[in-house]
């Protein structure tokens, strides 16, 4: 693999202008393309295999007047002073309903009075406005009219907010890739000490996400690929191009300090640290890719969109990074060395080297020290409670947040979460008299607030009726009762079945898809990613090590969230409006996207340390070696990533500020307290022990060589193939090349 990857580099090297048109001309295209591509498709939700889903497609098929899968929205009124009945205050109330139903869109709106949407105290009412399209085809001039009716109708005598899908606009842009890249952008200026070399993995991963954006907006009609697939693939792809950028970049100038010719450098970097990236990369498209597996429709487009921004980064890398160094010639040189202080004086060691050398001394003290930390973090991940975020978790300052309240005041709150009940008659029974003795039933629960009449389809053999729990949407008490709604015998007595829908029913069945699917998925994940790594490391120990640090990652990360977003701790600080249940997406995502970024850190810190040991260092001065190549650099990638995973906690969007905040946190872990403390700890105790291979084993396992040791021999015996040498008495073509059109 080096030996392969190193004739890439060089060629690429060589052959830069053809190269770096090539890439040039693959954004040209796919703008080209991406500019006649119709618009994305809207982002499909449905859950196949959950109960809620199957009463939806029943709904819509013997229901089709209702709208089941219809964008919704609820306005709701309440007298400052006096009560909602009285004539000026109902006057105000119906003529904003019939402003309401003058929308295209709108299949029809409730009258509060007619449907006895009045509390008891007469302050509060509320209207219900359902459309005939889903939110994600809802037009922004029917979100505008609903929004500028709503902003009408108030007064001071009368205050109108309003809740409901309707009102959340598809997410747009927003600046966290700006603010990413300026973090990034300091952060490698510090580390190279060069605005050119700082510049060129900020260059590459715009330009690779840029690809990769347009590219999925081509494929989106074809492959079905939904309007928010992007992006994933955009906060992914950003974090990974510039990391994997900054490894080459960093390998090409500590050869370059070696004395190899600029040339001679840009192919070993690719040999040594494209390897590691190709191999990083394959952790990251695995767990991205095993997405999939889950079987939600959205978390899989996700997936692999951003999976294939991620090769695009790998592929990057390996062609476009050497062509670009060739381009830029000497002008992007070997760093500088420190001065010493005084005439004798040895330059310091740096940070990393030290930290390496306490760890070596003392690895048992440093490894349960570390151990215990993440433990102590890990332990609220044990009251990890799932849902999905709805208008409840907004700040108090937006309208769906004020609707949503003075709902629970004015009725309960168990009105902003309806459940609809399905009766479905089986064997030629009666749903008009199933539907009615389950509604009887129902009613004399102590956890329902209220349950409609029931309403017959036109065959007669289904029938439906809304039921109101008497508590609030997210409660595990509602959760309950859905389960309890579902019970088999609830109808079967009348030869009928019982189908639960509505948006907290699926909350409840997404929360529980979720939740059995991340076993089966991280050992997915894990299974496939562990044989990698044992054909990359050559050992079983280095692999098991790198999967019991990153499940310490994982659950140190999950703890933090729930600290914060689900107990409140530090609430304020982090800008959570209201503590309440985790994003049910939130732990999955956690580990397809942490595992293959912690993957990246120790492929590249390992990597290192296993190519010292190679080349015929002790095991503790290979751990030491590694971090003086690679520390500095691992550091800076794991500060760019959480830069830019942080930046997304600046967003009004819980579920955004869940996700940055919960990878921000893990990736901090991972880095800094997994990958550069445990890692060390754990090589420095056993020894040669952690790079053996049982013999069986070594036979089967192909040697990939990433560690560039064939390199290594080719370079002292010019005579082998691929020798990075020129044979005496030939002419130095590397030196020709390069001072071809390089700057040289």
């Amino acid at each position: 693999m080096a030996t392969f990857l190193s004739r890439l580099g060089r060629f690429s090297f060589r052959r830069r202008w053809p190269v770096a048109l090539l890439w040039v001309v693959l954004l040209v295209g796919t703008g080209v393309l991406a500019g006649k591509a119709p618009a994305a498709p809207p982002n499909d939700f449905s859950m196949p295999g959950t109960e809620a889903q199957q009463a939806y497609d029943l709904l819509e098929e013997r229901f089709p007047e209702l709208n089941a899968d219809g964008a919704t929205a609820r306005v709701v009124f309440r007298a400052e002073d006096g009560r909602i009945t009285d004539p000026e205050a109902k006057k105000a109330v119906q003529e904003t309903v019939r402003d309401l139903g003058n929308d295209p869109q709108v299949a029809r709106v409730t009258d509060p009075y007619a449907t006895r949407s009045v509390s008891e105290d007469g302050s509060t009412a509320y209207a219900q406005v359902s459309y005939r399209v889903p939110a994600s085809k809802l037009e922004e001039t029917s979100r505008t009219a609903l929004q500028d009716t709503v902003g009408q109708a108030g007064s001071q005598e009368l205050s109108v907010e309003v809740g409901g899908n309707a009102v959340n606009a598809v997410a747009g842009g927003h600046s966290s890739e700006a603010l990413g890249l300026a973090v990034a952008a300091v952060v490698l200026v510090l580390t190279f000490g060069s605005l050119l070399a700082a510049g060129l993995p900020l260059l590459t991963a715009v330009l690779g996400v840029g690809i990769g954006g347009l590219a999925i907006k081509v494929l989106a009609e074809p492959l079905g690929l939904g309007s928010t697939t992007s992006g994933l693939a955009t906060m992914i792809g950003l974090a990974v191009g510039i990391d994997y950028a900054l490894f080459v970049v960093s390998r090409y100038r500590a050869e370059l300090a070696r004395g190899r010719s600029h040339e001679e450098a840009a192919g070993h970097a690719v040999g040594t640290a494209g390897s590691a990236v190709v191999f990083a990369g394959l952790t990251v498209v695995i767990a991205l890719a095993g997405l999939g597996a889950v079987g939600i429709p959205l978390l899989t487009q996700m997936g692999l969109a951003a999976a294939g921004t991620v090769v695009i980064a790998v592929l990057i890398a390996v062609t476009l990074i050497p062509a670009l160094l060739g381009i830029c010639g000497r002008r992007i040189g070997p760093p500088r060395a420190k001065r010493p202080r005084g005439e004798g004086d040895r330059p310091k060691p740096a940070v990393g080297v030290r930290w390496a050398r306490f760890v070596v001394r003392r690895p048992v003290a440093v490894l349960l020290g570390g151990i215990a930390l993440l433990g102590v973090i890990a332990v609220p991940t044990a009251s990890l409670e799932m849902g999905l975020p709805g208008d409840e978790s907004k700040p108090a300052s937006t309208t769906q947040r004020r609707a949503y309240d003075l709902v629970a005041e004015g009725f309960g709150p168990g009105y902003n979460g309806p459940l609809t009940v399905v009766v479905q008659a089986d064997g030629g029974g009666s749903a008009k008299t199933a539907a009615r003795d389950v509604a009887e039933e129902i009613r004399g629960r102590k956890d329902v607030a209220a349950v409609g009449q029931p309403r017959l389809s036109e065959s007669g053999d289904t029938a439906v009726l809304n039921v109101v729990p008497a508590t609030a949407p997210s409660s595990a008490e509602t959760a309950d009762l859905v389960h309890a709604l579902r019970d088999p015998g609830l109808a079967s007595g009348n030869d009928a079945h019982v189908l639960v829908a509505g948006s907290t029913a699926m909350n409840v069945d997404v929360s529980q898809k979720l939740s059995d699917a991340l076993l089966p998925y991280l050992g997915l994940v894990v299974g496939l990613a562990f044989l990698l790594l044992i054909a990359v490391f050559r050992s079983l120990l280095v692999p098991l090590k790198a999967a019991l640090g990153f499940l310490l990652s994982v659950l140190a990360g999950l703890g933090a969230v729930v600290a914060v977003f689900q107990w409140g701790w530090l609430a304020s600080l982090f800008g959570v409006a209201e503590p309440g249940p985790v994003m049910s997406m939130m732990p999955i995502f956690m580990v397809g996207v942490v595992f293959g970024l912690a993957m990246d850190y120790e492929v590249f810190l390992v990597t290192r340390m296993r190519e010292a040991y190679v080349h015929g260092q002790s095991p503790s001065d290979a751990v030491i070696s590694g971090f003086e190549h690679s520390a500095r650099v691992v550091t800076a990638a794991a500060v760019i990533m959480i830069s830019v995973f942080g930046s997304f906690m600046g967003s009004d969007e819980q579920m955004l500020k869940t996700i940055g905040f919960g990878l921000a946190a893990a990736v901090l872990f991972d880095a800094f307290l997994v990958r550069m403390a445990l890692v060390p700890a754990v090589l420095a105790l056993l020894g040669r022990r952690a790079w053996r291979l049982p013999r069986w084993l070594d036979r089967l396992v192909p040697d990939l060589d990433v560690e560039g040791e064939r390199l290594e021999r080719d370079a002292v015996d010019p005579a082998r193939p691929g020798s990075e040498a020129s044979p005496e008495g030939e002419p130095d073509l590397v030196a020709e090349t390069a001072g071809s059109g390089s700057g040289h």
